[in-house]
């Protein structure tokens, strides 16, 4: 078996290099591939796209060293569901079931185990990347591609394609127990992410994982994450059902069973507002955001109840409503409607941004006294710690700060264009706040940097070494190039 998973990945990684050696000269490269996860719309190309549709499966698991084989293309969602029957799951599963392992390392991605196991790079043992030069190098902390290994991160596809990655996995239990805790002063909210962080603990219970909505600066919510094997929401003293398989959805099946089922009618993220206490299956607490886009499905009116009643459960799915999204730039249905209704137009403002501890609470302030979207995401991180001796990893394109606790801000809807304002203008605003506070965001959305201060914040110098090396032709599209000038 183990020989015809290689005889397949090594076909599958053929036919994508003979894909890229068909792209022309000065041409655009992209992948081929059905979904996406960007906000960045980029110049349209009429090139082949590479052939990936054979890097989209798991190669193996070892569950004595807790490790995976996983192929570049394969996401998140087919990952977990070959871990779980092993009691493993990734040390840290981005939110978006169609995130691609690839995906998660070139592009970042985070999650509620963030604060404790850092980004999904971090876990990375080795990876093969086939280079803009169409070398296919196997990468790993040590050895002579090292510097392609610590560049790779936020790279966006700049510097090559991961075909194969080698990630660390953890333990998991059956059950996600959860403690919604209110906050109505945002200090006081920082304070607890501090505590927890340090601690490992709130109130003297272990917490797993960790992350937060805040819905106004006096009503911000932390959601403590405990795996366990007792189907019983955290601090209830009353068993309400037996034992499910790892893996398995929904053991006792929605209402009346031991866990809550958020992938029906009812919403997650209003449960914060109404239960202290919860309890989910793992697989469905890998979940819980994907049904529903976060909060995004309201866009879309699949939140209003007879909506929802109409809405197939297939469809609710986060990569269902982003092709919604994407039929919307390319047709701007809901942008003429609003015209017609004398309704100004609107700025996308999508962002994940990530915030010093000591800045959060300031930051959100400012947030929703002149942007005034809500409700947003929080998700407390730090680099990984080492297993041993040493300090941390140090990522040059995302320069984290090692030891620093940040708080990732998520923040994705629109605002109106309104008193002379330009489209972006917001988006700016966002990003000098940012930059006020020592923080960096994502790429994958809208950036306006001009570029003496794009290479400051994302290791210029750094990158242009390694893109001279491993892609000296500069075939691939540059970085400042995708995620600024969207090419």
């Amino acid at each position: 078996m183990r020989e015809q998973s290689g005889d397949r990945h090594g076909r599958a990684v053929g036919a994508l290099r003979r894909s890229y050696a068909a792209v022309p000269a000065g041409e655009p490269v992209r992948l081929a591939k059905r979904t996406s996860n960007l906000f960045r719309p980029r110049a349209a190309t009429a090139s082949p796209g590479l052939d990936v549709g054979g890097l989209t499966g798991v190669l193996g698991v070892d569950p004595v060293a807790r490790t995976a084989d996983v192929q570049g293309m394969c996401t998140y969602e087919d990952l977990v569901a070959v871990t779980l029957p092993h009691g493993l799951m990734p040390l840290v599963v981005p939110q978006l079931r169609t995130i691609t392992l690839g995906g998660a390392v070139t592009g970042l991605g985070i999650e509620s185990t963030s604060f404790r196991n850092g980004l999904p790079h971090e876990s990375v043992v080795e990876m093969d990347v086939l280079t803009g030069a169409g070398d296919l190098l196997t990468a790993g902390p040590d050895g002579p591609y090292a510097d392609l290994f610590a560049a790779f991160p936020n790279s966006l596809g700049s510097l090559g394609y991961a075909t194969r990655l080698r990630i660390g996995l953890q333990p998991v239990r059956r059950y996600v127990a959860l403690r919604n805790v209110r906050f109505t002063d945002l200090d006081a909210l920082v304070d607890a992410i501090g505590t927890v962080t340090a601690t490992r603990a709130w109130a003297g219970r272990p917490v797993d994982a960790m992350d937060g909505v805040m819905f106004a600066p006096d009503e911000a919510y932390l959601v403590l994450a405990t795996f366990t094997d007792d189907a019983r929401p955290a601090g209830d003293g009353h068993p309400v059902g037996g034992a499910g398989p790892l893996g398995g959805g929904r053991p006792g099946g929605g209402r009346g069973g031991p866990a809550s089922d958020y992938t029906g009618r009812e919403i997650y993220y209003r449960s914060l507002r109404r239960r202290d206490r919860d309890l989910l299956t793992i697989h469905d607490y890998l979940w819980r955001w994907d049904t529903d886009w976060f909060w995004c499905s309201r866009a879309f009116g699949a939140q209003h109840p007879v909506v929802r009643r109409l809405w197939p459960a297939r469809w609710r799915r986060s990569d269902v409503y982003h092709r919604l999204v994407r039929l919307e730039h390319r047709y701007g249905v809901a942008a003429r409607v609003d015209r017609w209704r004398g309704r100004p137009p609107r700025e996308r403002v999508v962002q994940d941004v990530e915030i010093p501890l000591a800045g959060t609470a300031d930051f959100l302030r400012w947030f929703a006294r002149e942007v005034g979207m809500s409700p947003v995401w929080l998700c407390p991180l730090r680099l990984r710690e080492p297993a041993g001796p040493g300090s941390a990893r140090v990522w040059p394109l995302y320069p984290l700060r090692p030891g620093e606790t940040y708080v990732n801000v998520g923040f994705w809807g629109t605002v109106p264009i309104t008193g002379g304002a330009a489209d972006g203008d917001v988006n700016r605003a966002v990003e000098r706040a940012v930059t006020r506070a020592g923080g960096h965001k994502s790429l994958y959305s809208d950036a306006y940097y001009d570029r003496t201060e794009f290479d400051r914040l994302y290791g210029g110098a750094a990158y242009r070494a390694v893109k001279d090396r491993y892609d000296p032709q500069h075939r691939l599209t540059g970085l400042y190039e995708k995620a600024v000038a969207r090419q």
